[in-house]
């Protein structure tokens, strides 16, 4: 895995410790600019870490993001632990399992 890649899941580890959350992500747009957020549960209003990235990112100028990140608590879209996707509106993806050291 690249050490930009290591970076998303770095971030997004520290936005889900940082707010005791299930879930924590990250996203890079095409600048190289970087936007971690955790899930918000609130009364009014349910988001995803990873839609609240993603609106970071867009609300700061993002044309298109190039890799994402997610770290849960358990189980989510990909079984819990850590997954990363890239692809929107840029290229490839990795995905790892159970927490712990990233993998290809």
């Amino acid at each position: 895995m690249n050490p930009e890649d290591s970076k998303l899941i770095t971030l997004a580890r520290s936005a889900r410790a940082r707010n005791a959350t299930a879930e924590g992500a990250a996203v890079r747009d095409e600048t190289g600019r970087t936007y971690a957020a955790s899930d918000v549960a609130l009364a009014s209003l349910t988001l995803s870490a990873v839609q609240v990235a993603v609106a970071m990112a867009v609300s700061s100028g993002a044309q298109s993001l190039e890799a994402a990140a997610l770290v849960t608590a358990g189980e989510g879209p990909w079984g819990g632990g850590e997954a990363g996707a890239g692809g929107v509106g840029g290229e490839g993806g990795r995905g790892g399992g159970p927490p712990g050291p990233p993998r290809d």
